[in-house]
Parts: C-alpha cells; structure tokens; sequence
C-alpha cells in the first residue's frame, strides 16, 4: 500500500536525498544557542497557540514509529524483497518500543504536563516523520536486506543491544525521578485541602501540579540536570552500534538530537539556577557530568 507516491514508502532516490540533507539538521537547530525561546515544558509561555501538553506530546511523537513501522510492511512489497533479516527487526523493534514508552505511556504515567506551543510541536512532529523515513527506508530494504549483511558484528551487536536496554532502563528510572516531584506535589496538596475540609474552611480543592517544580538529586541527577537527555543519547549511541558505524541514519538520529538538546539542556539549567538560586545547583552541569 502507497500512501504518498515516493515518498510512503520512499523511493530509493528520494531516501538517498532525505537522507542525505537530514545530515545538515544540526545547521537550524544552531538557532537555539542564540534564540532562549523554547515554549514547552517548564519553559512554556500562554499562548493561544498553546495545544495541551498531554495531546501534544502523543500527538507529536507517536507518528515516527508509525511512519517507521508502516515502511517497514510496504516497502518490501515495493523492492519484492520476500523478508527482511532479523537485524532490521531487532532496531524496529528498539525503536518501536522506546518510543511506546515515551509517547504513548509517558504521558498518562506523568501527573501534568505543561502545555506546548503550536510552533514546537509541528517542529517536533516533522523531526519524528524525517527521521523514521531515514530510519525506516533503511531498514526496509535500502540497507541490509540478507542476514549475511549482519554476518561478522553479533559481538558489536550485542554490545549495542546491552548499551541500548541499560540507557532506556535508566531514562525511565529518571523519568518517574521527575514525576515524583508532582506526584508529592499532589499529595501534599490533597493532604491539605483534606484539612481545610475538616475545618470547615471550604471544600478544600486542589491547585494543580502543572506548574511544580524542584530539583531532582536521585541517580545522575546528582552530577547533572538532564540526566533522562544523557541517557537517551546513550540508547541511541547503542542503537547506532548495533546498525554499525556506517548505518547513516542512525548515526544522523544521534548527532541530531544532541544538536537540538543540548542547548534546550543549557537553557535549562540557567531557568534552575534563575528560579533556585546557583548555590543550590552547586556544581552540577547540564547535562555531561564534569564537561557540561
């Protein structure tokens, strides 16, 4: 099944161009070191373009590995490749599952999120489309099509593959660090409004969350304050181990991220050092422990 000439699934010649200028991302993502304008997330603004933060974040990032998935089936059909090899799969499936955590379990496992502007997440949903085309066209067969492609690496493979599953335990781990903030939040506050109800002092309704934040200091934390940024690059280093230094897109998927959340991570820092004070950020970089 075709859904868009060309280009779902790509053509070989339009994967070979996509892929090719997907390389010069951290060129715009560059604007960020001199624009501190980032509307999500702790740094979110009122907006009427604001869309909810729940539906934004499911909205923007499920697609990728829906796109990714989809090519995966149809592509084939269109290179009449009979099946592709077991190492195509096991990134797919990497992939599929990092991102069933983060869009689609994430956000009903946080106990608020803040709302997004409309701006970052078209941004954000065009990264997820290119990036599972590059992503997914060379999995589908415009990379390893045979399991002899994969023959000769099992040993950089399953280093890859231990990298990968450790970074995504400790992204998680970090995560619920973070929702923890709210979730205590919470309870504090309905610990309260269930005092001012039995003092009769109203109905004891809850303010909300959406906007509480401190500092976290568990795991990496300690050492940085982007820890869930750190560890997510260290999946994708294992998941670029795992397609071999010469799998483009994987090694692109990487060096594009950091590109664009590595200033996000240093603009973050210097809201917590604005709303916290430096002395109770103490020494803890961003987001490289004792670098940046």
């Amino acid at each position: 099944m075709v859904l868009v000439q060309g280009w779902l699934p790509p053509s070989r010649e339009n994967w070979e161009l996509l892929t090719f200028l997907w390389q010069f991302f951290p060129l715009f993502s560059a604007a960020q070191w001199v624009i501190d304008w980032y509307p999500q997330g702790k740094t979110s603004v009122d907006s009427r373009w604001n869309i909810p933060g729940k539906i934004a974040w499911i909205t923007m990032e499920a697609p990728g590995f829906i796109t990714l998935l989809y090519i995966m089936y149809s592509l084939p059909k269109e290179l009449d490749i009979a099946s592709l090899p077991w190492g195509n799969w096991t990134m797919a499936g990497l992939f599929t599952i990092h991102y069933l955590y983060r869009a689609l379990l994430s956000p009903f496992l946080n106990p608020s999120m803040s709302p997004t502007h409309v701006f970052v997440w078209a941004s954000a949903l065009s990264f997820q489309l290119i990036n599972a085309t590059c992503i997914g066209g060379w999995l589908g067969g415009h990379g390893p099509t045979t399991v002899y492609d994969w023959a000769g690496r099992l040993y950089t493979i399953e280093i890859g593959m231990v990298i990968w599953g450790w970074s995504f335990l400790a992204n998680i781990y970090h995560d619920d660090d973070l929702r923890e903030i709210r979730r205590a939040a919470a309870r504090k506050q309905e610990r309260e409004a269930e005092k001012r109800r039995e003092e009769g002092k109203g109905k004891g309704e809850m303010q909300g969350v959406e906007k509480v934040y401190m500092l976290p200091k568990n795991g990496l934390f300690g050492f940085v304050l982007y820890a869930h940024y750190l560890c997510e690059w260290m999946e994708w280093a294992g998941f670029w181990m795992i397609g071999g230094w010469d799998c483009v897109p994987a090694r692109t998927f990487l060096l594009n991220e950091i590109s664009t959340m590595l200033p996000r991570a240093l603009q973050g820092k210097r809201w917590y050092v604005e709303k916290f004070g430096a002395e109770k950020v103490g020494n803890r970089k961003a987001v490289i422990p004792g670098i940046i």
